[in-house]
């Protein structure tokens, strides 16, 4: 195994003993970047020489002490460093950020080192990454087809070998979506698990997460660790854990009740079939390892509260970003400025009241309720992560016709994520599945409000009995 392919906490022990300096992990992955990325366009915004300034000097001694990192362009942001979370009008005003927000803080005490910023859609709003402003990235296993969105950049980055991590958020799936399609570690944490501060106490409703794409389970765990918990304020605090999340890797999750599902959550009916078999697989596997498995209908997922609820909310998220960013340039954002879809989004808000908006909460969170209450039976549900492999690119574009469409096909694609946003429950996406033509699939994994720590006991355990270390896409380090 080359240094391109050691995870990340593989590279902080090299760091650690002394066998290799932070700033040859930072020239190798610089390296990688350049070779890489004129395939890809994954990295959109490089800070190489501050990266560099930080590796020869005196970094935090965190877990992470050195390790190359990458910071995805939307809602994290680091003080002096573009940020435009993919809109045009703030790439032709060449926008900086002023602060840091505390995530980034976090990954900076842990001794990451941050070598620039990830491509993302549009105020993050779709399943794909392909943003006016920056162009589309492309998927390291087939050019032709999507990454996921909206961390699709920060997907594509850490699937060719680029960085062994990179940060991601995930509103409707967007860390989850693009891990499946590209065939990573995907962690979705329980709802205020990562702090959004100082910006915000909650963000898209309540739907918005922070954390990280990786290879290896263990770096997802660690990294959790390493910037967990509340921020002074913030509006949500939860239990911390028992343990580290690093202790759980390789502890016996016991025999774990695990339902299971294929069927999509808004009634069209059953996944793509390679993505089928990757579910019934994964769950023979569970049954191998001594858990007891069901095929269950979860009737609770099929309620149409949630279905109800979204585009008052959704258009009122996307309403308010479009304002918010109108407000921080000084000036307010035309219509004509934004693409296709968000100006869709936008037009939908302009029928929606407070009142409704608030009643779209109401069922969310009633929605919700039910879907917490079929854990008293389970300790994890199995589904698929998105219910069809990776896509052909321009699908869902700008360029494509009629919006309206785009956002329905879009809201298929996250018929098995979006529901875990809602919930607040974590989730996790295993690259467990391949298709037909040789595309990942990802199997998710959801516990309980607050139990990641079930989540990586059992997803180490299936990173173990069926290892996907030595798959390397075709456009790869």
């Amino acid at each position: 195994m080359t240094d391109a392919w050691l995870d990340a906490t593989a590279q902080a022990e090299l760091v650690r003993t002394g066998e290799v300096k932070p700033l040859e992990l930072v020239e190798a992955a610089i390296a990688r970047i350049e070779v890489l990325n004129p395939q890809l366009n994954a990295v959109i915004h490089t800070q190489f020489e501050r990266a560099r300034e930080a590796a020869r000097g005196d970094l935090p001694d965190g877990p992470f002490r050195g390790v190359p990192f990458l910071l995805k362009d939307a809602v994290c942001h680091e003080a002096g460093e573009p940020f435009h979370a993919g809109m045009q009008v703030l790439k032709d005003l060449e926008w900086r950020a002023e602060t840091d927000t505390w995530l980034v803080e976090r990954y900076r005490a842990a001794g990451l080192v941050t070598l620039g910023r990830t491509n993302v859609p549009e105020m993050t709003s779709t399943v794909t990454t392909e943003p006016v402003a920056y162009g589309p990235s492309c998927n390291p296993w087939n050019l032709a087809h999507s990454t996921g969105g909206s961390s699709g950049g920060a997907a594509a980055a850490v699937a060719s070998g680029m960085v062994a991590a990179a940060h991601g958020n995930d509103m409707g799936g967007s860390i989850r979506l693009p891990a499946s399609w590209c065939g990573l570690v995907g962690l979705k944490p329980t709802r205020s698990r990562n702090t959004l501060g100082p910006d915000f106490g909650e963000l898209w409703g309540p739907t918005a997460h922070e954390h990280v794409l990786t290879r290896s389970v263990r770096d997802s765990a660690a990294i959790l660790d390493a910037t967990q918990g509340p921020g002074i304020g913030d509006p949500y605090e939860i239990a911390p854990p028992a343990r580290s999340y690093a202790q759980e890797i390789g502890a016996d999750p016991g025999g774990l009740r695990i339902g299971f599902r294929t069927l999509r959550c808004d009634g069209t009916g059953d996944s793509h079939a390679d993505v089928v078999a990757a579910v019934h697989d994964a769950a023979r596997l569970c049954e191998t390892l001594g858990h007891y498995v069901s095929a269950d209908p979860v009737a609770a997922l099929d309620d149409p509260r949630l279905g109800q609820a979204l585009p008052a909310m959704w258009g009122a998220v996307i309403a308010r970003e479009v304002d918010r960013w109108g407000e921080i340039i000084g000036r307010p954002i035309a219509p004509d400025e934004l693409e296709p879809i968000n100006r869709e989004l936008v037009n939908l808000a302009a029928g929606t009241s407070a009142a409704a908006y608030l009643q779209a909460i109401d069922l969310l969170q009633a929605w919700s309720r039910g879907v917490a209450g079929w854990f008293a039976d389970f300790d994890v549900l199995m589904v698929p992560t998105v219910p069809e492999p990776a896509i052909e690119r321009g699908r869902i574009n700008a360029a494509a016709p009629d919006p309206f469409l785009q956002l329905l096909d879009a809201g298929q694609l996250i018929t098995f994520t979006l529901p875990f946003n809602a919930t607040g429950q974590p989730a996790i996406s295993l690259p467990l599945g391949t298709s037909g033509d040789g595309l990942p699939i990802g199997v998710q994994l959801i516990a309980p409000f607050g139990r990641e720590d079930v989540l990586f006991r059992l997803a180490s355990q299936l990173e173990a009995a069926a290892p996907w270390h030595d798959r390397r896409p075709p456009v790869a380090a």
